[in-house]
């Protein structure tokens, strides 16, 4: 780094003594880093945010979304899985329905805020399967998981036959590990990948990455409701101390968009285009730093890449 070489020649020291190793795993493929945006809503949206992939110049290995597949069309659900199999990038959707929407108040506390995507009941649990074989029948192959005791039924459904083994899970932040021995466990009970804080350290990632080969997602820029980080120039030290991780691009000082609709897709198209633009310039300067890193190619081994669906004959 040009900066670090006219610092030292100035007599500052190097900012840290005993810097993070750099982690030797890596992606199925090979690759050291993948690409995602969040908050992709809905066909609309995600029309819009493969587009501006195009347009910048951005691979995009995964996208999420928050709503959930509960508040998609069967219709939408198939345009989605179709446009993601040509695309070769992963469809994560987010498993409802969620504490945090139903009646009860306690998720909307302060106190109880940690429980906002845990399923209440048994209603809940069965809904949420439900909600997974529905979107897994219009090809959909990754899903967003809050709950950890959810996760163990799906996982158990996928060794039983019932689910197909090439779906994948990936946790959410609002359940994710920040602790090595959390991640060491999600990792053990099935899950493909698991979010961290978006205010992890390199330490912090260190310490989750000697623990664990379960790829990570970060937060390079987070929304406002967690935290509003800005770190996408870090990148080049995300994916040498943290590979296999998926590099994530949230917007700050933009619309919460949950749960989305048609009310909301103008500015969620606006905001994913964004995310985009956003992730083209932390590549950038992946690119200046660490020019020689990996990342994974469209319809990679372990993505979630959807199922096309079959046409269907128009109804009549």
């Amino acid at each position: 780094m040009k900066a670090a070489a006219s610092l030292s020649r100035l007599g500052y020291p190097a900012e840290s003594a005993d810097a993070p190793a750099t982690s030797t795993q890596r992606f199925p493929d090979g690759a050291e880093f993948r690409v995602e945006i969040p908050s992709v809503e809905g066909p609309t949206v995600l029309e819009t945010v493969v587009a501006a992939g195009r347009e910048f110049g951005v691979t995009i290995n995964r996208v999420s979304q928050g709503s959930g597949g509960g508040l998609l069309r069967e219709a939408e659900l198939r345009e989605m899985a179709a446009m993601g199999a040509e695309a070769g990038l992963e469809i994560s959707l987010f498993v409802g329905p969620r504490g945090g929407w139903d009646i009860g108040v306690h998720t909307r506390t302060d106190d109880g805020a940690g429980h906002f995507g845990h399923l209440r009941g048994m209603r809940q649990l069965t809904y949420a399967t439900e909600d997974v074989l529905r979107a897994v029948e219009c090809g959909i192959r990754g899903f967003l998981v809050a709950d950890p005791g959810h996760l163990t039924v799906l996982v158990a459904m996928q060794r039983a036959g019932e689910i197909p083994a090439d779906v994948v899970w990936k946790i959410s932040v609002l359940a994710g590990g920040t602790n090595p021995a959390t991640m060491r466990l999600l990792s053990d009970l099935g899950a493909g990948s698991a979010n961290i804080p978006s205010d992890a350290t390199l330490g912090h990632l260190a310490e989750m990455r000697a623990a664990t080969s379960l790829p990570v997602d970060l937060y390079l820029e987070s929304p406002n409701s967690l935290g509003g980080v800005v770190r996408g120039h870090e990148i080049a030290d995300f994916v040498a101390v943290g590979a296999p991780i998926y590099t994530k691009f949230g917007l700050r000082n933009s619309r919460m968009l949950y749960p989305s609709g048609l009310h909301t897709y103008e500015d969620a198209k606006l905001i994913g285009r964004e995310k985009v633009r956003r992730a083209a310039i932390a590549l950038e300067w992946l690119t200046r730093l660490r020019p020689d890193s990996i990342q994974s190619a469209p319809h990679a081994q372990g993505l979630g890449v959807p199922v096309a669906p079959e046409r269907r004959a128009p109804e009549r």
